[in-house]
């Protein structure tokens, strides 16, 4: 049960300071579950981050978080993906692929073609403009990711991903097994 932020945090952390934006960590009690606090911690780092990524793409370059993600997945696929593709990849509904291919596609940055085979199906990929585009973008976020988490050691960053990783893995599991029920 969520309740007012606890005097100390579960691992002797301090509340936020009078001013502090509260988070949705700032929600749990050191007598919460520990999953509990661990799940809202999870979400708070994954929030501030995200938060941050967008700030610093919207300032930089001038676009948002769901077309560097679009352009992202067109990088990884110099042959294009289908538009249900990148609908799935981006875990988003195919209107909100479209919205976006339209953007970038006035822009000059992603092209359609039609798919062989399939006159009904179109595929998306980078034009050179996208390509260069999307580079120099992926260099400066990479750097800002690489900055965040510089305050852990490699031996860290392994561990982290491997636990990381166990909860991936479960939460997959949990999913799938709902999901045939």
């Amino acid at each position: 049960m969520l309740r007012t932020p606890s005097s100390r945090d579960a691992d002797g952390g301090a509340p936020p300071r009078n001013g502090a934006r509260a988070d949705r960590e700032t929600s749990a009690r050191a007598d919460d579950h520990r999953a509990l606090r661990l799940w809202l911690r999870l979400l708070t780092c994954t929030l501030l981050l995200e938060r941050r990524m967008r700030n610093l793409l919207r300032l930089r370059f001038g676009t948002t978080l769901p077309r560097f993600d679009l352009m992202s997945q067109l990088e990884r696929h110099p042959e294009g993906l289908k538009m249900k593709e990148l609908s799935h990849r981006m875990m988003v509904t195919g209107g909100n692929v479209t919205g976006i291919v339209d953007q970038l596609a006035r822009e000059g940055l992603v092209e359609r073609a039609p798919e062989p085979g399939d006159r009904r199906a179109l595929r998306v990929r980078l034009t050179r403009a996208g390509d260069k585009a999307f580079a120099e973008m992926a260099q400066v976020h990479e750097e800002w990711i690489v900055s965040v988490l510089s305050g852990l050691s490699r031996k860290q960053h392994v561990e982290l991903f491997r636990l990381l990783a166990k909860v991936k893995s479960r939460a997959l599991e949990i999913t799938e097994r709902r999901s045939r029920a």
